[in-house]
């Protein structure tokens, strides 16, 4: 398996390389030349640990790694899991509720990067290389990254998150991981200059080459690859075709299903949740992709306008044609909107919608009332969005976040102290390091040229 850019610049390059560049050296994402069809293997596979799963998944794209190996580092990364079934499906009258929140941050995050912080290592030993990530994060990416890379010899890990603007659990996670080779920058503005910074940075390839810079956030493969399997996993759960409710802001969670469904998954609907940030809502109700202004919100890992995942999304829709992806992208990044020709043939998969704050603590009060189960706020948004369907088949909504990382949204919404862990109380107490910045290219430049390896 070769993967080349979504722009068309590079040459193909096989699994290891495309985890260590993370972004195309033109600006691109990378993406497999094919898409395996795997809906001969399904029935086989049915009834399979979500481990032994995802060794069959994530090797018919990572084919240069030796089996033995590969699977070493799912049985490591998925060891690290709470949960016995890794993932479970709750099942609660009619709502059942995928739990990905069973790993060390208590996020869905920590599915794909557990692995990939195991990818990382193998392949740097190989290379006796090392490596600084960047990454970008509005919540919950980097306190999983973070695990994922903590003490691991050769990598140093550089996080940037909008300062304030995550819940405190959520920066709490982050900063209170004092180990040398993580670096937490609050940077002074919003996710979305976050992650322009980073994308700006990675553009600069002299910089990047010099400092060995990689890609941990979605904007890496190996991330979507591995979150590709949880919806195989659910799928085979059922006889029967089934949808999914997905909450997104950076589209990689919802692109990964996509994904899937194009393998040959039996996956019905697709239905695309956002919060007040409706970027991607909008687009699939009306084929035009226009900037807003950000909003804070209680599920503040979607507060994001511009979603990066996005790129592959259209890179797909437009034939694999780059000219056509490269003339959007610089219309949108021109005049703040792009549009495509043919609104009603966007994606019938999809059903998008943006749930606003009232309704998001609505129905965290209602699941508990109805079901006695604690939703997050941002798998609240799901449930929320997937009532508003009337779908034939069985319904799976994506639980992403631990709601004690939300403590005093879920809290005030049921009215009692219900969003509680353990493993949350103890960081209050906690030491804590972090380093605010501007939003600003240099000043991040200025720090990783001070601190990376």
């Amino acid at each position: 398996m070769r993967y080349i850019s979504t722009r068309g610049g590079m040459d193909p390059v096989r699994f290891r390389e495309a985890v260590i560049i993370g972004q195309a050296p033109d600006g691109g994402l990378l993406m497999p030349e094919f898409l395996p069809d795997v809906s001969s293997d399904l029935e086989g596979w049915r009834g399979l640990a979500f481990e032994d799963l995802a060794f069959e998944v994530v090797r018919l794209f990572a084919d240069d790694i030796d089996d033995v190996v590969l699977k070493k580092i799912l049985k490591d990364a998925f060891e690290t899991f709470a949960s016995e079934d890794t993932i479970p499906l709750v099942q609660l009258d009619g709502l059942n509720v995928l739990e990905l929140f069973h790993g060390p941050t208590l996020a869905f995050k920590d599915v794909a990067l557990q692995v990939l912080g195991g990818l990382f290592e193998h392949i740097l030993g190989r290379q006796s290389g090392s490596l600084n990530i960047l990454g970008a994060t509005s919540g919950d990416t980097g306190s999983a990254a973070i695990a994922a890379v903590r003490g691991r010899p050769n990598i140093d890990i550089f996080v940037l998150f909008p300062d304030g603007r995550t819940s405190l659990m959520q920066e709490l996670q982050m900063t209170t991981v004092l180990d040398d080779n993580v670096h937490c920058l609050g940077i002074e503005g919003t996710f979305d200059d976050c992650q322009e910074l980073m994308k700006s940075i990675f553009n600069d390839l002299a910089f990047k080459e010099k400092y060995r810079l990689g890609a941990v956030n979605s904007v890496n493969w190996a991330r979507v690859v591995v979150q590709v399997v949880y919806y195989i996993y659910a799928a085979l759960k059922f006889k029967e075709p089934v949808s999914f409710s997905v909450p997104t802001g950076n589209f990689g969670n919802v692109f990964a299903g996509y994904l899937a469904r194009s393998m040959g998954v039996p996956i019905d609907r697709l239905v695309l949740a956002t919060n007040k940030n409706d970027i991607l809502a909008r687009f699939f109700e009306t084929g035009t992709y226009a900037l807003g202004t950000v909003q804070h919100t209680l599920s503040p890992s979607m507060d994001i306008q511009v979603a990066s995942n996005f790129e592959r999304f259209l890179y797909l829709y437009f034939n694999g044609d780059s000219e056509r992806l490269v003339e959007f992208l610089e219309t949108f990044y021109e005049r703040g909107s792009a549009k495509v020709d043919h609104v009603d043939s966007v994606e019938p998969l999809f059903l998008a919608t943006s749930v606003g704050e009232e309704e998001t603590v609505e129905t965290i009060k209602s699941t508990y009332a109805s079901h006695g189960y604690v939703l997050d706020p941002h798998s609240a948004v799901g449930v929320a969005a997937a009532s508003r369907f009337k779908l034939t088949s069985p319904l799976i909504s994506l639980a992403t976040a631990h709601p004690a990382k939300f403590p005093d949204a879920v809290n005030e919404a049921i009215g009692k102290d219900v969003a509680t862990h353990a493993k949350l109380k103890k960081l209050v107490s906690h030491a804590t390091r972090k380093t605010v910045l501007a939003a600003d290219e240099l000043a991040v430049k200025n720090y990783l040229t001070e601190n990376a390896r």
